[in-house]
């Protein structure tokens, strides 16, 4: 069974490159690029940029960058994005999607979406309702090892976490009181199979380990056209814009919900394999995923042509930090002049943000404002947009509760 498991894998991807190959523009003709404020475009019109949309947002993967991506792209092109109902930031996870989970779906008042990319628990049969035929679907992975000190930080009230002195406390002694069922504690264990819409009880001693982790591969590649991968950011916006035939002034980003240094812990080799153990299913999730990740490289965009491309995009990048950041970069919540630029804090992060230059026009004040609004402040905003009326009777009745007390 396994046997054929694989070879129908195997053969599922071969046919999957194949169609890649044919559909995708895999190469910038020499002397077609230009560089300046509003970025490096591509003057190709040999595929059509997709707009309908499906990314599976991961935790502490970096794709709270990724989202304002889609965010800007959509909302600077009027596209009508799958937002989660009554305002809420996330498609109520941790419980798995449905489609009613959606603002709209119910009321049949939003009967197309191009985009779906807030937090959810993935359910494909649920999407599907909700999501156009011809969505393409991707997600991010990030290695286990620095994910789950990231999440070590950032969920440290969560209860596996809240009793533990450090994060080697817990997988030296924590791990053994460890309850699934208590609220949040999914975030502690292959929280990566578990967005995904896996069962994350798994354990590194379990024997059926590698047979739940080969169908949870065969799962995501069924279900997902591309999985990025969070240690080469760049190269995967490269990967994503040629599989989505965008420009890369589309898939250019300032890093949202970053950490300040001062709560990075470096951790010790034997740390990192004992939360490769403990996270065994994100492990090999990881290790597949990201095997894959450079296979296609290879195959759609090529070695050179990605160091070209990298390359340019970093120019540009550096280019909207001179011309949009009053400080260069990113700063501490406590230095952040606009409250309304302040990303949300919790757990014992120091979640960073950024302040815009002074005495920039208008148009290019839109521009650097939107590559650095939070999530938080992005989604409300893109709701009171796409549904003014429920937005304007949510403000109601938030100032008349106010009243009340």
């Amino acid at each position: 069974c396994r046997c054929v498991r694989r070879a129908l894998c195997s053969q599922r991807r071969s046919l999957w490159m194949l169609l890649m190959l044919l559909t995708t523009n895999t190469a910038t003709p020499p002397g077609s690029s230009e560089v300046h404020l509003s970025g490096i475009h591509e003057r190709n019109g040999s595929c059509k940029p997709k707009s309908h949309i499906v990314f599976l947002k991961t935790h502490k993967t970096a794709s709270s960058t990724i989202l304002n991506i889609l965010y800007r792209y959509g909302d600077s092109r009027n596209l009508t994005f799958a937002l989660p109902l009554n305002k809420h930031s996330q498609l109520f996870y941790p419980f798995y999607f449905a489609s009613h989970f959606v603002e709209g779906v119910s009321s049949r008042s939003g009967k197309h979406f191009h985009i779906m990319c807030n937090h959810m628990r993935f359910r494909k049969s649920e999407v599907a309702k909700v999501m156009p035929e011809d969505a393409f679907y991707f997600s991010i992975l990030r290695h286990p090892v620095a994910m789950m000190e990231s999440i070590f930080i950032y969920y440290k009230s969560i209860p596996a976490f809240h009793k533990v002195r450090s994060l080697d406390d817990f997988l030296n002694n924590g791990w053994q009181g460890y309850n699934s069922s208590l609220t949040n504690n999914h975030y502690a264990h292959n929280i990566l199979a578990f967005d995904f819409g896996f069962d994350n009880s798994v354990v590194a001693s379990a024997e059926d380990l590698e047979e739940r982790a080969s169908m949870a591969i065969a799962a995501i590649e069924r279900d997902f056209h591309l999985v990025l991968i969070s240690e080469y950011f760049d190269e995967s916006m490269v990967l994503l814009k040629h599989t989505l035939c965008w420009s890369l002034d589309d898939v250019v980003s300032f890093k949202l919900n970053s950490r300040s240094e001062r709560t990075r812990h470096p951790l010790l080799p034997d740390t990192a394999e004992k939360i490769k153990a403990w996270n065994a299913l994100d492990w090999r999730l990881y290790l597949h995923f990201n095997a894959t990740f450079w296979h296609k490289v290879n195959t759609l965009v090529g070695q050179e042509e990605m160091q070209k491309e990298v390359s340019q995009l970093k120019e540009l990048q550096a280019h909207l930090s001179k011309t949009c950041l009053k400080d260069g970069g990113a700063v501490d919540p406590s230095k952040i002049k606009d409250a309304g630029l302040k990303p949300f804090q919790y757990g014992a992060a120091v979640i960073q943000g950024y302040n815009l230059n002074p005495g920039l026009d208008e148009p290019t004040k839109k521009k650097c404002q939107n590559l650095i609004t939070p999530e938080l402040q992005y989604t409300d905003a893109l709701y009171s947009r796409q549904f003014p009326v429920l937005a304007a009777n949510f403000l109601t009745g938030t100032f008349n509760n106010v009243l009340q007390l």
